[in-house]
Formats: structure tokens, C-alpha cells, sequence
């Protein structure tokens, strides 16, 4: 039987629920035909101008990304945009977003946890974004920042050292800097997240819980790899593929 971007949507639904997704979200089914047979299918993280010509060089129709290619209403759609392409070359796109950041049985955060070295990841009531776990063993900041590291294949993080030490972790993935009132809330030690404003760094200080600001993208790419490994798992008749060396050109020099 063949599969449909419908199947894979409906199969992402059962472990991301789609109406768990934030008010100011716009996950979903967001180009193309529901009901189109997918053989190749391409998972990133963002629908950028490069993704697609992989898709179209991969002969993909579908691709499957964490941010949505539409997010704000669009006034057009002009030559030269990754969503003008994706269109004129019939690519379909399933976005699994905040429902996918939000999910405690497999997502972004689900999977950043366990490439923390983290146990016991779960989330919080408070801040439906905000996720906790615990260290296998009470760490320094160094020791904490340096398990990082090596569990996300990181050269460097920017990180505080809050003077305590680390067994309880909140993070967000992704700009998640304002879930460290919550965290502080829930006792946490330690707080990693992608993105951070100065204000919400100064009152982690002030709680003396130390923070970690890995990057955006290097927040949530963790989850692309496994994401395109649970979809071919369950449809075998589609190839899914991950871009090589995929980022967002930010480097630490």
C-alpha cells in the first residue's frame, strides 16, 4: 500500500499531538497535497532555499521540518523564496513545531535530554514549554557544560557558572529564555536553552542557577536524525533523508 503525507502526518499526530500546538503556531499539512504518495521524503529543521533543491536533487515530495515554512500570513509568494520553489516543484510539507517541542513521549526535548546525559526528563505544569531532569550525578557548572559538549557534538556553549552544584536541569529548546522564571520556580540548578535575553541571564545570576545558551539550532537539531530514524521505522516504503552538515552558518571563531 502506498503512503500519503496524510499517513505521515496522522503517524506524527499520535506521538506530537498537532492541536497541542501553541495559539501562535501554525504547525500542520502547510504545502501541497494531503493525499500525494510520498517515496522520498527529506527532514530538516527549516525549509530554507537550500533545503529544498536537496529535496528536488533527492527527487523528494515532502519535507518534513520542526519550523513552519508559513508562520505570519503571507502577502506573496515570490521567485527566489523556499516557498515559491517547494510549490513550483510540487513539494509538499508537513511542520511539526511547538507540538513537537511540547511532546514528553518523543521531541525536541525529549531528545535533547537524553544528549544531555539527563534522566527522568519531564514536563512542567508551569510553562507548557519548560522540561526537567536530573544529572546521574551532582556536577559542577564546568562538569555540566563540558557533558554538553560532548553528548551534542559541541566545540563550545555559552554558559554561566551559578556557584551550585548541578543535579536538577530545566531547558527549552530552541529561544526558550523566558521559561527561567519557571525553572527557577521548580528548583532547577541548571537551565539550558537555545536563545536568551540579557535580562533573563541577569535573573538566573540572581537565583544563582547557571545557564547555558547552546544556540538556536543547536538546540534542536538533535532531533532531526532520530525524527527521520522513528519515520522510517514505521513506513519502510519511504526513503527519509537528513541534509549533510545542515546549519545555520553561525560559528564560534
Amino acid at each position: 500500500a502506498m503512503t500519503t503525507v496524510k499517513d505521515i502526518y496522522d503517524y506524527t499526530d499520535s506521538f506530537a499531538p498537532f492541536d497541542t500546538q501553541e495559539s501562535y503556531d501554525n504547525s500542520g499539512i502547510l504545502s501541497g497535497d494531503p493525499n500525494g504518495e510520498v517515496k522520498r521524503a527529506l527532514v530538516v529543521l527549516d525549509i530554507t532555499s537550500s533545503a529544498v533543491k536537496e529535496a528536488v536533487r533527492l527527487k523528494a515530495g515532502l519535507i518534513i521540518s520542526h519550523h513552519p515554512i508559513i508562520f505570519r500570513p503571507i502577502k506573496n509568494v515570490m521567485s527566489g523564496t523556499a516557498l515559491y520553489s517547494l510549490i513550483r516543484n510540487g513539494i509538499s510539507a508537513i511542520c511539526a513545531h511547538t507540538n513537537l517541542d511540547k511532546s514528553e513521549e518523543f521531541g525536541v526535548n525529549t531528545v535533547l535530554s537524553s544528549a544531555m546525559g539527563l534522566h527522568g526528563c519531564k514536563r512542567c505544569g508551569k510553562g507548557d514549554l519548560l522540561f526537567t531532569a536530573q544529572t546521574a550525578a551532582p556536577m559542577t557548572a564546568k562538569e555540566f557544560a563540558d557533558s554538553i559538549k560532548t553528548g551534542l557534538g559541541l566545540e563550545n556553549t555559552a554558559c554561566t557558572d551559578g556557584g551550585r552544584r548541578i543535579e536538577k536541569v530545566g531547558f527549552c529548546s530552541g529561544a526558550g529564555g523566558d521559561m527561567i522564571y519557571a525553572a527557577a520556580e521548580e528548583g532547577c540548578d541548571a537551565f539550558v536553552t537555545g536563545e536568551m535575553k540579557h535580562h533573563e541571564i541577569l535573573f538566573a545570576n540572581e537565583k544563582n542557577i547557571s545557564v547555558y545558551i547552546l544556540g538556536h539550532f543547536n538546540s534542536e537539531n538533535p532531533v532531526i536524525e532520530p525524527l527521520a530514524k522513528k519515520l522510517a521505522e514505521r513506513f519502510p516504503d519511504v526513503e527519509f533523508s537528513v541534509m549533510e552538515d545542515d546549519s545555520d552558518g553561525v560559528v564560534f571563531l
